[in-house]
């Protein structure tokens, strides 16, 4: 976990299908002080929305989650991961498809891939899933905030989040 010596507040960031969805599912976790949707894991620097959809820049839609590790740990941030997409679907969740879609897991330290990969074997061993898990574990790269309509969007529409698990 990156934590930050100023307020030690850490960060971790993860992509699982539609961004709308986790945002609004992680802002309600004990311990997340702050959410903000945006792209990870690609190549173009300040990517819009319609680049990233159009699937040439390797970004995932992902949710940045800023919390207080100790009121909550990145073991169970990852468990939310889990609980709340279909870690089994190859660059999809429900009808949206697409690398931008896919399931990943954005790690600072070794640590925090420590984490993901025993996680990520725990649930393999777990047989909920009948399937092959397709989470990737990547490198934390730069990541940049969506525009700011994406920003709380469920919350500034006033509907229930409804993105596909």
């Amino acid at each position: 976990m990156t934590v930050h010596k100023q307020d030690r507040h850490a960060k971790a960031t993860f992509a699982m299908g539609c961004f709308w969805s986790p945002d609004a599912i992680f802002s309600k976790v004990p311990g997340v002080l702050g959410t903000r949707v945006g792209y990870a894991g690609g190549t173009k620097e300040e990517p819009t929305y319609e680049e990233v959809c159009a699937g040439d820049t390797g970004h995932a839609e992902a949710i940045e989650v800023t919390y207080d590790p100790k009121k909550v740990s990145y073991d169970e941030l990852l468990d939310v991961f889990w609980k709340n997409h279909n870690p089994t679907t190859f660059n999809r969740q429900g009808p949206d498809i697409g690398t931008q879609y896919r399931s990943a897991i954005f790690t600072r330290t070794p640590e925090e891939e420590a984490a993901a990969h025993a996680s990520r074997e725990k649930l393999a061993q777990s047989g909920r899933y009948g399937d092959i898990i397709v989470t990737k574990i990547e490198p934390a790269g730069t990541f940049w905030p969506a525009e700011e309509y994406h920003q709380k969007y469920f919350a500034k529409k006033g509907i229930d989040p409804t993105c596909h698990i």
